[in-house]
């Protein structure tokens, strides 16, 4: 299939199946007579794989990092575990950065009134001033003419 058929069966873009074949993430595809990239199962199984782990949220250092050891012929099931186990340390901290943000928003929900609107009407009046005082040039006699 051509990359058009393969980005709509993954999902997928054109442009990222192009990039992953350039960087070494999914290997050389096959080009039809005329130039056309001709795409197969395998290469559709290896771009779905690499969706999900993206989806997982590792990086493409990570993932190309993987994918070498899924693709080297020595036994690599240690290291591609600790990519994992640190690929999930880095989304804990993301999920705990989330939850503090997350956390922060009900309490500036719950303290509106006393909080925000306070610091709201505060900014509104710098603004007001700002937009009173008439525009000043300041000019620094050592840079004129």
């Amino acid at each position: 299939m051509n990359i058009k058929k393969a980005s709509e069966l993954t999902g997928v873009s054109s442009d990222t199946i192009r990039y992953y074949e350039k960087i070494g993430l999914i290997p050389h595809i096959d080009r039809t007579s005329s130039g056309i990239r001709d795409i197969g199962t395998r290469i559709i199984g290896r771009i779905n794989f690499i969706k999900q782990m993206r989806s997982a949220g590792m990086s493409i250092e990570n993932l190309s990092k993987y994918m070498n050891l899924v693709d080297s012929a020595e036994g690599s099931i240690a290291e591609q575990k600790q990519l994992l186990k640190e690929q999930l340390e880095v989304m804990e901290e993301r999920k705990d950065d989330l939850q503090a943000a997350i956390d922060h928003l009900h309490w500036k929900l719950e303290h509106y009134e006393d909080h925000m609107a306070k610091y709201e009407a505060e900014l509104r009046k710098l603004e007001k001033e700002h937009k009173d005082q008439p525009n000043k040039l300041v000019r620094n006699k050592k840079y004129t003419n």
